[in-house]
């Protein structure tokens, strides 16, 4: 597991051909990639799918004058398999979709989020336990930080079974669906 170092205030580092701010507030510590496996919960509550993919976390060092912390999450290099049931948007943008076993596609997503109640630290490392939000959370923050998650997005793709877009109201909230069965049977 990596962990580097970027940047100050008001400067922009170059990471390859990317170019990514620091934030004002202090310096930005990256942590990843961290592969990860976690069940995918449709809008209905019910697990549609397995996902699998490397998270990244970028860390804002110094705490925002309320005492919080801004991390964001990435979910990159991602897949997943289906779960027999309700679809991803099966009770939202397709109500009463539903999803077969078996089909697989490709995902991604990030997320903000405001850590409360702990205070970053600088020694920490993801050697073991960071390959959940909360087991990050705890790891960099200690135990009594909690965190929540007020923007999100996330994007998959199963070709002809769709696309789904689970997002947060300020990037367009839900859209589209995941459906159908391999072997083409209505479930």
């Amino acid at each position: 597991m990596k962990k580097f170092l970027i940047g100050s205030a008001a400067s922009v580092i170059m990471l390859g051909a990317m170019a990514i701010p620091a934030f004002a507030a202090g310096k930005v510590v990256h942590y990843g990639p961290i592969a990860s496996t976690s069940p995918d919960s449709s809008t209905c509550g019910n697990d549609w799918a397995t996902d699998t993919f490397d998270r990244f976390f970028q860390v804002t060092t110094v705490p925002n004058p309320d005492g919080t912390y801004d991390v964001t999450q990435e979910f990159k290099n991602g897949t997943f398999v289906t779960l027999e049931g309700n679809s991803p948007g099966g009770c939202d943008t397709n109500p009463g979709g539903t999803v077969g076993a078996g089909i697989t596609g490709k995902m991604h997503g990030s997320f903000t989020m405001v850590v409360t109640g702990g205070t970053y630290d600088p020694e920490a490392t993801c050697e073991t336990g960071c390959d959940t939000t909360a087991g990050f959370v705890t790891t960099v923050f200690g135990a009594g930080a909690t965190y929540d998650v007020p923007s999100f997005i996330f994007h998959y793709s199963a070709g002809s079974f769709g696309e789904w877009k689970n997002a947060s109201a300020d990037y367009g909230g839900n859209h589209g669906d995941i459906t159908g069965t391999l072997d083409g049977v209505v479930i």
